[in-house]
């Protein structure tokens, strides 16, 4: 049994941008990006893809990524890991999000250390919103904590909210998760979403619905969720940035990794690597 998998579910049948893992970004479908953050953070074999989606699980096989078919029935990417974790036993499954191809390697490894230190506690992220945008931006999940560093509640609306009826100070979720075996063998047998997590779309709402502690960590907020066509554009100007810089002069590219949290492009060693 592997102490821990990091977990990466896909589908092509996005609610909110159609065909998203497939959308292009400086060359390579989106879920290709995200394979690659989640590589810089761990070894190949601790990674797996996972998808209801023949032509992503080709895409990702032709780079050697391992892949695993699963249902086209799944609600959430949460309950496609649960599927996947009746495959592939392991003490610990790492949820990387397939749209956040500007995941830190830094926060990936973080969650990974956590959920090892803390193997049967449900782990999520969270950074400081920098902006108004942000915080009355539907799109973005805020959270709220407990004294104790706890998940209190998390809502796509402006929380905590204020007086002034504007933007003082929040957080927002940072989308990858930790959660021990035990969490999605409780998921399997309770795969109707709840009422809030309904209301909201948010999917860690139905752990939280239902009376489970979900541990908080502070992340780099620096990565971009893509959800809409807006985000899209974001982040390839990001990445557009980041190879335009690499081409000019090579030794800045960490410099800009640290600024922007743009991923450094690997492609040499992924190729090589990989196929």
């Amino acid at each position: 049994m592997k102490d821990f998998v990091v977990v990466i579910p896909a589908r092509l049948a996005s609610t909110r941008l159609d065909r998203k893992p497939l959308a292009d970004i400086c060359g390579k479908p989106m879920i290709l990006h995200t394979y690659m953050r989640a590589l810089e953070a761990t070894n190949a074999e601790n990674i797996f893809v996972v998808t209801d989606s023949d032509e992503i699980k080709d895409i990702c096989e032709s780079h050697s990524a391992n892949v695993i078919m699963t249902s086209e029935l799944c609600h959430t990417g949460t309950d496609r890991i649960a599927e996947f974790a009746q495959m592939i036993p392991a003490k610990t499954y790492i949820n990387l999000q397939g749209d956040e191809p500007l995941m830190s390697s830094k926060s990936i490894q973080k969650i990974i250390q956590l959920a090892q230190e803390n193997p049967d506690v449900i782990i999520n992220g969270w950074a400081k919103l920098s902006s108004s945008e942000e915080y009355f931006s539907p799109n973005i999940p805020k959270v709220v904590l407990k004294t104790d560093g706890s998940l209190m509640y998390m809502s796509r609306s402006p929380i905590p909210g204020n007086k002034k009826k504007g933007f003082i100070e929040a957080k927002k979720q940072v989308c990858i998760y930790a959660f021990p075996k035990s969490a999605l063998d409780w998921l399997r047998t309770n795969a109707s979403k709840t009422e809030i997590e309904k209301l909201e779309d948010i999917e860690i709402l139905r752990f939280l619905e239902s009376n489970w502690t979900i541990k908080m960590t502070e992340l780099d907020g620096q990565s971009i969720a893509v959800d809409t066509v807006d985000d899209l554009g974001k982040v390839r100007k990001i990445m557009k940035a980041k190879q335009n810089l690499l081409k000019k002069d090579p030794f800045e590219i960490e410099n800009f990794q640290t600024s922007f949290s743009a991923p450094v492009d690997r492609s040499e060693h992924f190729r090589g690597k990989h196929g």
